[in-house]
């Protein structure tokens, strides 16, 4: 169970480790989502994502003995690239086992990273659990979960953290806070940080359509699962199910669940990069493209979002029409988060191309 103190005692572990992101905002996006908007762009952090954070967090928590001997992770990319350098940092050794099919420049940058990486056949229902598990055990690595792992979720709590300060900077007192959300464990130490530091900032969880299980999951009040594990751009956020130990935190703390398209996904990320400049990654886009493309189920007054990787808009694309993607960035390993202000905001003199 992951508590404030560790969430606390995280952040002083990564200090002068992990970077304090940004809080971004533009009027052509408060245009567009009809209020005041911002984005805390995780997407500059190391490894292009919040996972450094966790990964960070759980290495430096480990006993120095325990350490030596090696750490473990499976992940689609990104918890993969954030434990990889968070290992090699701390000189231990690091397997990652990753899905075949997962993007080539992930597997790459993880074992660019020092990792040994082991490939599964994810399309085919192989089991990552069982993939690592007899690695854990013939080579007495401690294994570190994507999101179902206290210490993980304390080191995304300072997002949380920071998110609190920024806010009360910008006389943000009451909000949305969208957050992109795969097995939960940066929604889950979002919501922690937040109930203690900012109770009036409300976390709801941003997925793809047809991989939504936390939002049903909260509709019902019961565990929901995927039917598929692919199939989305978001390969980023696709989990099976809510992580047992995230989901009695989202379920006690977040409202409702959003769900947005892939094209929205994409749109979202043409317009971060258009009027924010950073570069992101679909499953980061979830967020923002709730807030952008989904105001309807937003009250008044605030939203966050999260963005993904690089198309361009189409100048003179209208409110909610999907672009035309151009090149794919090389970089793809960014995630960014959105928060919006229930503040009153001018309206902008200039409408968004």
């Amino acid at each position: 169970m992951t508590s404030l103190a560790m969430i606390e005692a995280a952040a002083e572990r990564l200090r002068g480790r992990a970077r304090r992101t940004p809080l971004l905002s533009s009027p052509f996006l408060d245009e567009i989502a009809g209020r005041r908007l911002f984005v805390k762009a995780e997407c500059l952090q190391h490894t292009g994502s919040f996972k450094f954070r966790g990964g960070w967090s759980a290495l430096s928590a480990l006993d120095p003995e325990t350490r030596k001997r090696g750490v473990i992770a499976y992940s689609s990319g990104n918890h993969a690239q954030g434990v990889a350098l968070a290992a090699q940092a701390h000189g231990v050794p690091s397997v990652i086992v990753m899905p075949a099919d997962a993007p080539k420049l992930k597997i790459d940058n993880t074992r660019a990273l020092g990792a040994e990486v082991v490939l599964y056949d994810r399309i085919n229902g192989e089991s990552r659990e069982a993939v690592a598990a007899p690695l854990v055990e013939a080579r007495n690595l401690t294994l570190i979960k994507p999101y179902d792992d206290p210490q993980v979720i304390a080191g995304q709590g300072t997002v949380g953290l920071e998110l609190a300060e920024q806010a009360a900077a910008e006389n943000i007192t009451q909000a949305d806070v969208l957050v992109c959300c795969g097995g939960g464990g940066l929604t889950t130490g979002i919501a922690l940080a937040l109930e203690a530091r900012a109770p009036d900032l409300r976390v709801r969880p941003a997925e793809p359509e047809g991989f939504d299980d936390m939002a049903r999951s909260l509709r019902s009040g019961q565990v929901q699962s995927n039917p598929a594990t692919s199939g989305s751009i978001c390969d980023a956020i696709l989990t099976p199910t809510p992580g047992d130990l995230t989901w009695p935190e989202i379920s006690r703390l977040c409202g409702p669940g959003l769900s947005i398209t892939d094209d929205e996904a994409l749109h979202a990320l043409a317009l971060a990069f258009q009027r924010l400049k950073i570069v992101l990654e679909p499953g980061g886009a979830a967020a923002l493209a709730a807030a952008l493309f989904r105001p309807d189920e937003i009250p008044p007054p605030l939203r966050l979002t999260h963005p993904i990787h690089l198309f361009r808009n189409i100048p003179g694309s209208a409110r909610g029409s999907a672009p035309r993607p151009c090149q794919q960035s090389t970089s793809g390993l960014s995630c960014a988060w959105r928060l919006n202000s229930a503040r009153s905001r001018r309206k902008s003199p200039h409408a968004p191309r």
